[in-house]
């Protein structure tokens, strides 16, 4: 079934104090950023609606006051006067009438960051990931967005933590089930500030039909219909394609030894580009 709504994946940059130490590199940027309040933000001022609703859930987040407070005033300079928080800490919260509710009646929800693995833990199988589910695949207007945590938690498999170093070992990665909302992809953030490379390649050659969505900060994808990934931000998104991985000793390796992988096909998009993710090439417009 092809969904009628459209996911805002974005790669980061709203943290505060949440930072992996030890990961970060130097960037130096020759844009000026674009941040993910306003791409959502344009996103929604095209549907046509007097007044559009957004519903911010915070739960990923180890400073979810903090991360909601961030939101309700960012959006409220780019324009935005219906801006909600749906509280998820406990079973009652996901199965809330009232926020089933406001999820029917929102033209988007978006996810914070945090970790990733908390926000699949708290909604996975809930009456409320059903209602953005069934909202997702019915309503042309409907937007499931998420940065950093809240963007990882969207795929069906999900990196839940991995380990960054000289190497690739057999239980550096732990993977994990997600919200199911698009399938055959798995993504990663903060990718080029925090060298993450090795672990969406380690993930992917795990899961080989995958495709590894590697989002740098500032950067966001807004795929339509399940499938078409357009590019926004000030800068780039790695594709890593397993599909044609020839020798690797990933499923015989022992904890102590090195993983090999051969035929990664890398691809590299950036704001103007468009790329089908089932074909698994770019869109010439």
């Amino acid at each position: 079934m092809i969904p009628k709504g459209k996911l805002l994946i974005v790669g980061g940059h709203e943290n505060k104090g949440e930072e992996d130490a030890g990961e970060n590199l130097t960037i130096h940027k020759k844009q000026n950023s674009t941040s993910h309040f306003q791409i959502l933000g344009s996103l929604i001022s095209k549907i046509p609606r007097t007044h559009h609703c957004i519903e911010i859930i915070a739960s990923a987040s180890s400073i979810p006051l903090e991360m909601e407070t961030l939101y309700l005033e960012s959006f409220k300079r780019e324009g935005f006067t219906q801006v909600g928080i749906i509280k998820v800490e406990t079973k009652e919260d996901v199965s809330n009438p009232i926020s089933i509710k406001r999820i029917q009646g929102a033209h988007a929800v978006f996810f914070t960051g945090g970790d990733q693995e908390k926000l699949v833990s708290i909604l996975a199988h809930t009456e409320l990931l059903k209602a953005i589910h069934t909202k997702y695949y019915s309503d042309n207007h409907f937007i499931v967005g998420g940065t950093s945590a809240g963007a990882m938690a969207i795929p069906e498999i999900i990196i839940t933590s991995g380990l960054i170093r000289e190497a690739l070992f057999k239980e550096d990665i732990k993977i994990a089930e997600g919200f199911d909302l698009i399938k055959h992809v798995i993504v990663d953030t903060h990718f080029i500030k925090r060298g993450r490379f090795a672990r969406l390649a380690h993930a992917i050659a795990l899961n080989p039909t995958c495709l590894g969505i590697g989002l740098g900060e500032d950067t966001a994808l807004i795929i339509s219909k399940g499938n078409i990934a357009e590019c926004i931000g000030s800068g780039m998104v790695i594709l890593i394609d397993g599909n044609d991985i020839g020798i690797t000793n990933i499923n015989e390796v022992d904890a102590t030894s090195p993983i090999v992988i051969e035929n990664l096909r890398i691809s590299i998009i950036a704001e103007g580009s468009s790329y089908s993710l089932a074909e698994r090439k770019f869109i010439i417009k």
